[in-house]
C-alpha cells in the first residue's frame, strides 16, 4: 500500500549530500514544522528540483513518510520564491542565511508553527523588496524570541518593574532576559548598556505592521546595541553562538 502524499510551502533550512546522488533536505513547512526529507537524484537531476532546495528557497513541497519512519520521501518540489535580489547582494545573503540559521534552532522537528513560517515569510519578502539588511536581522531576532516563548523585558526594570518611560539609563542582563534599570544593574560587569530611545524603537518595531517597518531606521549606535544585547541574549538562551554569526562578522569586516 502506498504511503499517503502530503503537499505544503516550504523554506529550505539546510541540507547535506548523501551517497552519489541523493540529498537530505530540512525543511520549514507551514502545516507540519520542521521535518528531514531525502531527495532521491538531487544531485543529478536539476530538472526535477531546480534551485528549490537551496538554502532559504520557498518552495512547493510534495512528500511522504511511514508512520515509523521520522524521514520524509520528497517526491517533488517546485520553487515559488528563488529570491534572486538577495543572491545577488552578498550582505543579504548572509542576512538570510542567518535568519534561517536562527529559525532552525528555534523550531523543533514535527511541531507546527504557522506564526513562525509567516514570520520567515514576511523578512524574506522586505529583505527582497529592499529593506536595509541590518534592521531586517534586528527586527527579526526580537519578533522570532517573542514567539519562541523567549520574549525579553525591554519595556521596563526586569528586577524592580520601572517602566522605561522613568529610566533615563538602562542595562540588558541576558541571564534575567531584559533590562535593568541604573540602580538595579549597578555593579554586575555583565550587564551591557543600552540607551531608551534604542529600546523603544526595539518596542516599536515589535509592535508595527510588518509592511511599515521600513519606516523605523535604527542609527548607527542603536544598531550596535541591539546587534550586542541580542547576540548575548541568544547566545544564552541557545547555549551557544550560531555558525552563521562569525560569517556575517567576517562580512561585516570587509565590506
Amino acid at each position: 500500500m502506498k504511503n499517503p502524499s502530503f503537499k505544503t510551502q516550504a523554506f529550505v533550512l539546510r541540507f547535506i549530500n548523501y551517497g552519489e546522488s541523493d540529498r537530505i533536505v530540512t525543511f520549514f513547512t507551514r502545516e507540519f514544522g520542521k521535518l528531514r526529507g531525502i531527495a532521491k537524484g538531487a544531485r543529478r537531476s536539476r530538472k526535477r528540483f531546480s534551485n528549490a532546495i537551496e538554502p532559504f528557497s520557498h518552495s512547493s513541497l510534495l512528500f511522504s513518510r511511514r508512520k515509523d519512519s521520522g524521514l520524509a520521501l520528497i517526491e517533488n518540489c517546485d520553487v515559488i520564491n528563488h529570491y534572486p535580489a538577495i543572491r545577488s547582494d552578498l550582505r543579504k545573503t548572509m542576512t538570510a542565511s542567518y535568519m534561517i540559521d536562527l529559525t532552525d534552532h528555534f523550531t523543533v522537528e514535527n511541531k507546527r508553527s504557522s506564526v513562525i513560517f509567516q514570520l520567515l515569510n514576511d523578512f524574506l519578502h522586505l529583505l527582497e523588496t529592499g529593506n536595509g539588511p541590518e534592521e531586517t536581522e534586528r527586527f527579526f531576532e526580537l519578533r522570532l524570541l517573542t514567539l519562541s516563548g523567549y520574549e525579553p523585558t525591554l519595556g521596563k526594570c526586569s528586577i524592580c518593574n520601572r517602566s522605561l518611560d522613568t529610566i533615563t539609563a538602562a542595562f540588558f542582563d541576558a541571564t534575567r532576559g531584559g533590562i535593568r534599570c541604573s540602580q538595579c544593574g549597578r555593579g554586575n560587569q555583565s550587564n551591557i548598556p543600552v540607551a531608551t530611545g534604542t529600546l523603544k524603537t526595539l518596542l516599536l518595531g515589535k509592535q508595527i505592521e510588518t509592511n511599515r517597518i521600513h519606516r523605523l531606521i535604527l542609527s548607527g549606535n542603536a544598531l550596535q546595541e541591539s546587534r550586542d544585547i541580542f547576540r548575548h541574549f541568544i547566545q544564552h538562551i541557545l547555549g551557544k553562538e550560531p555558525k552563521s554569526l562569525h560569517v556575517l562578522d567576517e562580512i561585516g569586516r570587509i565590506m
